[in-house]
């Protein structure tokens, strides 16, 4: 008698709920409607489907609905009714992170920048374009390479990723070792509070007067306020660049190569890094003309005058002889440059290739530990049973541990996550940290456990509340709760993880 009245009051509970968000549903849209015209509200549910998740798969939710505005007046209008309403905004780019960041809330509105997508002005003199925030990021330097100059960070996703997603996450990529993340290619950014009040954080000029909040809004992922309008840094286009692809018999040898290059003194304008399984999948998909017996490749770019890279490339081959390199080939024209990267910012679509799924890590470790990532990571997977293909911003450290699986398969996810969990858990033990530029999202709340004490989450949470007191922006995502993160160690401990006991929980 108890089991089926309990399962009755369960699907009682369920329809009341499932109700309740229509109701929600009907009065946000009813609401917006004064602003917004009818194509830009979008929910029934084959028109929320295409925005249940970003590139982050594995985990999938639709929205209450989605607002697609066209100016800037209507996004206001969105943050302020659904402020006066209570409801959650998740704002969206062009959906290909890696964490999970726009994943929708069910209760809420994911807000679609998609249509901010003008190039406001480019001034060559002072090196700067201003962009809305739904510009794709190569569309920039398509833009200013008239002008010779370009945009920097260079994310592999960067033909389609939009500079406001990459504000959100402070998005990096291949070269970001000499030019430096999205932090450091950004004078200002503007856009609206959760109550849709007009913000600007920096400025036009090297310096912006008080507080440095442009540092804390790039990052932020979408928690602290809602981009539209970015201006960039632009650089000169290099005179030439040149990539060496140095093979290894050893991952040791690979790894303690990288840290000898930097120790010499020497800053790539790219230095990345291949395990064997990742050289495999790429060569497979684009004939790059890697080195197939190779248990790691390293790619070290140098850009600059003529002279000065041919007296780089000199000392960098030699640092990397020294340090055991098996082969050598440096690139003799542009487009074997570009082959020789091609498979390098091919390692996502090419391990899709290969498997069902994959969940791609992101963590920061030392250089001098690389080696020592790996062969860990090579023991986890024998411990979980799924294959794992690596690729390395190996310059600073930055891991792209990519486990492969079946998301279909209930088990092969629980495992991967747990893979991925024990990955991180380990990048902290080794001094590191569980991000580096892929954001925390919803897939690393629980790793964020692991990192920072309860204390420290807590002052998150107050810079957090400084800017959105109700919580509406991008709730439930980046800091963890101190009930998720006792109820996590639970796990732990219940699934004989836990593998650091030393490093911060509770």
């Amino acid at each position: 008698m108890n089991a089926p009245q309990s399962l009755f009051s369960h699907e009682l509970l369920q329809a009341s709920e499932a109700q309740a968000l229509k109701n929600l549903q009907a009065r946000v849209v009813a609401a917006l409607s004064v602003d917004l015209p009818a194509h830009a509200l979008l929910y029934q549910t084959e028109d929320t489907v295409p925005y249940e998740c970003d590139g982050l798969t594995a985990y999938r939710q639709r929205p209450l609905l989605v607002a697609l505005p066209e100016t800037e007046a209507q996004v206001q209008a969105v943050l302020r009714i659904c402020h006066a309403l209570g409801v959650p905004v998740v704002a969206r780019g062009a959906g290909t992170g890696l964490s999970g960041g726009a994943m929708p809330n069910p209760g809420g509105v994911t807000l679609s920048l998609a249509k901010f997508n003008k190039i406001l002005a480019m001034d060559p003199v002072s090196r700067t374009a201003r962009v809305q925030c739904g510009v794709r990021n190569l569309a920039i330097s398509e833009a200013a390479a008239p002008l010779g100059l370009y945009y920097a960070p260079d994310p592999s996703s960067q033909i389609a990723c939009t500079i406001g997603g990459n504000v959100a996450e402070n998005s990096g990529g291949v070269h970001c070792l000499k030019y430096g993340l999205t932090l450091h290619n950004v004078l200002r950014v503007r856009g609206f509070s959760a109550e849709g009040e007009p913000l600007e954080f920096g400025s036009a000029a090297l310096d912006a007067p008080g507080y440095d909040l442009l540092s804390l809004v790039i990052g932020s992922e979408g928690m602290l306020a809602v981009t539209i309008e970015v201006t960039v840094k632009l650089v000169p286009k290099p005179q030439i660049a040149r990539c060496i692809m140095a093979s290894f018999d050893d991952m040791r040898k690979a790894g303690d190569a990288v840290a000898a290059v930097i120790a010499a003194g020497i800053i790539p304008a790219g230095l990345e890094m291949m395990d064997k399984p990742m050289i495999a999948a790429v060569e497979d998909f684009v004939h790059a003309g890697y080195d197939l017996s190779a248990e790691a490749i390293l790619l070290c770019e140098s850009d600059g005058t003529l002279e000065e890279v041919e007296e780089e490339i000199g000392r960098m081959s030699e640092v990397l002889r020294g340090h055991g390199a098996t082969a050598i080939a440096v690139s003799r024209d542009e487009a074997e440059r570009l082959r020789f990267w091609s498979g390098r910012k091919n390692a996502f679509p090419a391990s899709g290739r290969i498997s069902p799924d994959y969940m791609c890590m992101d963590s920061t470790i030392p250089r001098k530990r690389l080696a020592d990532m790996l062969l860990a990571i090579g023991e986890m997977e024998k411990k979980y049973g799924l294959r794992c293909a690596n690729v390395f911003h190996a310059g600073d450290g930055n891991l792209h541990p990519l486990i492969l699986f079946d998301a279909s398969d209930p088990d092969q996810l629980h495992r991967c996550e747990l893979f991925g969990a024990d990955i991180l858990e380990t990048s902290v033990a080794m001094g590191g940290t569980v991000t580096g530029e892929h954001g925390v999202g919803v897939e690393k709340l629980n790793s964020m456990c692991v990192q920072f004490s309860a204390a420290e989450n807590e002052q998150m949470f107050g810079v957090k509340r400084a800017f959105d007191p109700a919580g509406l922006l991008n709730p439930g995502k980046v800091i963890p709760t101190l009930h998720r993160c006792a109820e996590y160690g639970k796990m732990l401990v219940r699934a004989g993880a836990i593998k650091h006991p030393d490093l911060p929980r509770f």
